[in-house]
């Protein structure tokens, strides 16, 4: 017997099947847990560097550059950004997401403690780290400016109005 046959010899109960599942189709729609935003912790650290008076190349060249190789050694690193500039340098470490933040830091100041004989010799301080959360950067970032308030009243008409 041919399964679509059942279904055209028997119309109202195929139209009451059809009914019933739209129906629950749109109950399970409205009853479905969906967050707007999902809150998602990627387990990132960001590595800064500063090395006073030299210049952007020389900060890639001698502080990035070994910082990077000691961070490569890690398991579990999915991005590394590096960025510098005039004296300063910010290595920016992604993990796997089912990497612990804790653990990941400490391998994270291993590597730093490992590179310390690749970084220049006049680098006062070694270079810091800190546990980062890249969902916590602000969307919209605002500024204003007025010859007729001052900063109090700026604040308090960005505070009330926007």
């Amino acid at each position: 017997m041919n399964f679509s046959k059942i279904f055209i010899l028997r119309p109202v109960g195929t139209l009451l099947i059809s009914f019933a599942l739209t129906l629950l189709g749109i109950l399970s729609f409205y009853l479905m847990p969906v967050a707007p935003m999902p809150k998602i912790d990627t387990p990132t650290i960001m590595v800064q560097g500063s090395l006073a008076g030299a210049s952007p190349e020389t900060m890639a060249a001698t502080v990035a550059t070994p910082l990077e190789r000691a961070l490569g050694q890690i398991a579990g690193i999915t991005e590394m950004t590096s960025t510098s500039g005039q004296g300063s340098t910010s290595v920016i470490v992604q993990f796997d997401l089912d990497k612990d933040i804790d653990s990941a830091a400490r391998e994270v100041q291993a590597a730093i403690n490992a590179a310390r004989s690749l970084l220049p010799s006049s680098m006062k301080t070694l270079p810091t780290y800190r546990k980062a959360n890249p969902s916590d950067a602000p969307i919209v970032i605002l500024s204003l400016t007025s010859s007729r308030f001052n900063r109090g009243q700026l604040y308090d008409l960005a505070s009330s109005k926007l």
